[in-house]
């Protein structure tokens, strides 16, 4: 018997996967030095402060999510974040990189790997991020220099675009106008800076300086999709199949087999609490070829 492995994951069709987050997944802010707050703050998600320990706030702000100052736990999350951080600036320079500059407001733009070797900002106008349909696409976005928008701008998501996962990689530091709605994780190497009443569906992450909120909302999005994919295929003598399954925990799948890559039939539907899944097929020993495809419900 001769056995083949067949995925289909949009997320590996857009080209890039998501920026790998880890423990830093769960903040909606997490800062190296200090956070301070003026006002009603709203933080959905965790807050966090490492090596720092500096907060100032909370309340009148509010944080529905876990706290954790200088403790362990943000050091773990810190150190995730670096790892994210240089995962995102280390994408590699292929040739669908995409280059930026200057102010992208008003534009439309579509999944992929964008790069400025100085400063971006939204400005004069809104910027839409467009998935074209696919809701796994992901926009990752390594700048230079600052990133900023000004007093009133947004980020609209369009065609099935979702927060978790676009990515900003900033060199230096980010601000965030009065007002601004703005969409994406921010992973900033210094500090981050969100003016009166701006909100954010995404994470403020910073990994050297302080985060400066002023009425403001966070809310952190659900995690990115894993690409689905069938790792390891192994067939016994007795006609079983063992499969190993990389997956998104929490989310289900079909696991369908084919023995002419026309007809396909559920072998399962599994909704995984971990990654990656181990499945058996006992298909027997008298087909003479067998094909499987993992797909995202």
């Amino acid at each position: 018997m001769v056995l083949s492995a067949a995925v289909l994951s949009c997320a590996l069709l857009a080209g890039e996967a998501p920026v790998p987050l880890g423990a830093a997944a769960t903040y909606a802010v997490l800062a190296g030095s200090s956070v301070t707050s003026t006002g009603g703050t709203t933080l959905h998600g965790d807050l966090g402060i490492s090596a720092g320990t500096a907060l100032s706030g909370f309340p009148p702000g509010t944080v529905d999510g876990s706290l954790h100052l200088g403790d362990t736990v943000a050091a773990s999350a810190q150190a995730d974040l670096r790892v994210a951080y240089d995962d995102a600036e280390g994408r590699p320079f292929g040739p669908d990189l995409l280059l930026l500059a200057g102010n992208i407001g008003g534009q439309t733009l579509y999944p992929g790997l964008y790069r400025s070797s100085s400063s971006l900002a939204v400005a004069s106008g809104d910027l839409t991020l467009d998935a074209g349909g696919d809701p796994e696409a992901v926009f990752i976005f390594m700048i230079a220099s600052t990133l900023t928008t000004t007093s009133g701008r947004q980020v609209v998501l369009s065609g099935g675009a979702k927060a978790a996962n676009i990515f900003w990689q900033v060199g230096s530091s980010a601000t965030l106008g009065s007002g601004s709605v703005f969409k994406g994780t921010i992973l900033a190497r210094q500090s981050i800076t969100m003016a009166t009443g701006a909100t954010l569906e995404g994470r403020a992450l910073a990994l050297t300086g302080g985060i400066t909120l002023d009425q403001g909302t966070i809310v952190v999005p659900s995690s990115p999709s894993l690409p689905l994919e069938i790792s390891q295929v192994s067939y016994a003598p007795d006609g079983t199949v063992t499969l190993t399954i990389v997956n998104t925990p929490g989310r289900q799948f079909l696991l369908q087999s084919s023995s002419d890559l026309v007809t396909w039939t559920t072998a399962a539907s599994p909704t995984p609490v971990s990654s990656p899944y181990v499945t058996t097929d006992a298909v027997g020993t008298s087909l003479p070829m067998r094909f499987y495809r993992a797909i995202y419900q």
